[in-house]
């Protein structure tokens, strides 16, 4: 296809999911042997997770750090883009020699979330049969994924994390964790994530999956065999914008672009302001790597996370943590209010008091605060000065 002048315009994919074929990267892989049993009934079966793993495997596994990804993350969270990873990590700076999670005594695991798009199995993913599961993959929950991922736990060695971390859908999968596995979680760092997720914030969703599902070319959810620029980019980048806003503050947005046009053009006669021109830039940028599948999916799965479902309520599902906890909020965040971070703090029995990052960027704040991030990690993994069991000697892990 060309534009303007011969140029050459490049049409969206269908899908933007890591497809077989494609280079690896830094991705390992495990497969469940025997289907998932589903919260909401039923079971996956084929079940497969992509994951990444930085540092050594002390001899007793005693040194593990579980990192766990937000909405449209995966599992690699440092190194440069390249074949395989259209983008470099998303949490740069925070794992490897000297730093927080210090890889020469620390063993960093990353997994793509169950439901995800980046080598996981999710809508993208072929199914026994060898068709794509599409829309016809089930509903999941955090608790499903959770699930997923202790499995893949127990095929590492891991019987007991040092530390589990993760900010929004991630801390919602550590939270989940400490309460599912409290004897399997020794430290806890939960980021800008709730205890159940509020009508609002499943009402910001849910405008976002009427998008997608509003695009001609969503088809039901099967649409991973069209070719470029027949998949529901035109939803799944309205729906990125809408998001977008939710993760930025006001005052940001009005410092950096106030009323400005972009560029030359005039917002009088078609042409946008700057402030549209960066939520197309970050459309764009999405459509190119993500799944509108997966989209889906992983939102439907954060509108369910309640951690007191089926356990009496929230405050009994909290009093269940035993990990040593630190809850952080994020000053600014429009989209889990600090009040949300307040009322897990003070459930958590073993919690400090609430820690407070400051931002102007809103709830990406938890992403983009990286040196207040790992001081919160240097105090959890430096209680007492102890060093993880096994510290100096390490094994290769499959």
């Amino acid at each position: 296809m060309t534009g303007v002048a011969g140029t050459a315009v490049l049409l969206p994919p269908a899908s933007g999911a890591w497809r077989e074929g494609d280079p690896p990267g830094g991705r390992r892989w495990h497969a469940r042997t025997a289907p998932l049993p589903l919260e909401a009934g039923g079971e996956l079966p084929g079940v497969r997770l992509a994951y990444e793993t930085w540092g050594r495997l002390a001899p007793d596994g005693a040194n593990a750090v579980l990192v766990l990804h937000a909405l449209t993350g995966d599992s690699h969270v440092t190194g440069p883009a390249g074949p395989g990873h259209r983008t470099p990590g998303w949490w740069q700076g925070l794992i490897g020699p000297g730093r927080a999670l210090d890889t020469d005594r620390w063993f960093v695991v990353a997994p793509n979330v169950l439901g995800g798009c980046q080598g996981s199995t999710g809508p993208a993913s072929r199914r026994p049969d060898g068709r794509f599961w599409g829309g016809d993959f089930p509903f999941l929950t955090q608790r499903d994924q959770v699930a997923a991922e202790a499995d893949l736990a127990d095929a590492l060695g891991i019987g007991r994390w040092a530390l589990v971390l993760g900010g929004s859908m991630g801390g919602m999968r550590a939270l989940e964790w400490a309460v599912s596995h409290p004897e399997r979680v020794d430290a806890l760092l939960l980021l800008a994530c709730p205890a159940a997720a509020s009508a609002e914030q499943i009402a910001w969703a849910d405008i976002q999956l009427h998008a997608i599902r509003a695009d001609p070319n969503w088809r039901g959810g099967h649409y991973h065999d069209a070719g470029p620029g027949h998949g529901p980019h035109v939803g799944l980048g309205l729906a990125r914008r809408l998001a977008h806003v939710t993760y930025r503050s006001e005052p940001e947005l009005q410092a950096r672009f106030g009323r400005s046009p972009q560029g030359a053009e005039d917002p009088w006669r078609g042409g946008r302001y700057q402030v549209g021109s960066y939520l197309d830039h970050h459309a764009a940028k999405l459509v190119d790597r993500f799944d509108a599948g997966s989209y889906v999916v992983l939102n439907e799965a954060m509108n369910s996370h309640d951690v007191g479902r089926g356990r009496g309520g929230t405050g009994a599902a909290l009093r269940r943590v035993t990990a040593r906890t630190l809850v952080a909020a994020v000053d600014t965040d429009r989209l889990y209010p600090p009040a949300h971070q307040a009322e897990l703090a003070a459930g958590i029995p073993s919690a400090d008091r609430l820690r407070v990052i400051r931002s102007p960027y809103g709830h990406d704040g938890f992403l983009i605060e990286t040196g207040q991030v790992a001081a919160l990690v240097r105090e959890l993994t430096s209680v007492g000065g102890s060093t993880p069991p096994g510290r100096g000697t390490s094994r290769p892990v499959p």
